[in-house]
This record gives C-alpha cells, structure tokens and sequence, in this order.
C-alpha cells in the first residue's frame, strides 16, 4: 500500500509541476515584431465610445497602460500558435470592448479588431493595435 501512496503522490506532484509550467513558458515564447496598444486623445472624435474609466488594471493591462503612458508593454506572438491559447492578449482586450458596447462597432475606425475609440475620464482616447520593432 505504501508503494502505491507513494507513486499517486509522485504522479500528483509531476501533473502539477506540468500544469504550472504550461501557465509560465508560454509568457516566454517569442516570435516576429511586438504588438503594442497606443492611445492618443482625440478630441475631435464625435462617434460611439467605450467608457472604460472604470477598467480594472489586472484584466486590461495593455489598455490601461496605453491610456496612461501612451503605449503598452510589448505583446510578442508564439511561434507555433501554442502561446495565444494560454496568455492574455492586447487582441483580447479589443474583443473585450468591442463586447462591451455594441455601438461603438460602427462608424469608421471604431472598434474593428485593430482599433478603438474609448473615453476615459472625460478624454477621448484613439486605442490602436500597432505591430513594429522594440
């Protein structure tokens, strides 16, 4: 009986071990140019928005640090597609948005996958998905 204990608890600690090293390796893969979200006012901008004033840091951090600092950490691609499936992306932030209002779906350059028109604060912000170098 003791050899069996023993095995369960192995197998239990080696399922564990692999399921935290799913949930860490794939922030460490790596290919092609960054994404980034960049955010500047628009103040001319008339058409729907998302309130997002009330974001939580934690769930939308690329949107968040774009409205604050102008651009958002760097968001690199996996190069087999494994990584997307396991980290939190700026693609689904916008997806986000564009969930959270639907009107805000239409009109030119609003959310569309790629771009946002959001209000923060009383500030209209142009939310943009942009790929290039560091």
């Amino acid at each position: 009986m003791r050899r069996i204990t023993r095995n369960l608890v192995l197998g239990i600690l080696v399922v564990v071990v692999l399921l935290l090293a799913l949930g860490a390796l794939p922030s460490y893969l790596r290919s092609g140019d960054p994404y980034y979200l960049t955010a500047t006012e628009a103040p001319s901008y008339e058409g729907p928005t998302v309130d997002v004033t009330d974001l939580s840091e934690r769930r939308f951090p690329y949107t968040t640090e774009a409205i604050a600092d102008g651009r958002s950490a760097a968001y690199y691609e996996g190069p087999t597609g494994f990584k997307e499936a396991f980290t939190h992306s700026p693609f689904d932030e916008l997806n986000e948005l564009d969930q959270r209002d639907g009107n805000a779906a239409s009109g030119d350059g609003a959310v569309n996958g790629t771009t946002a028109y959001v209000t923060s604060g009383g500030t209209v912000y142009r939310v943009e998905l942009v790929r290039g170098a560091h």
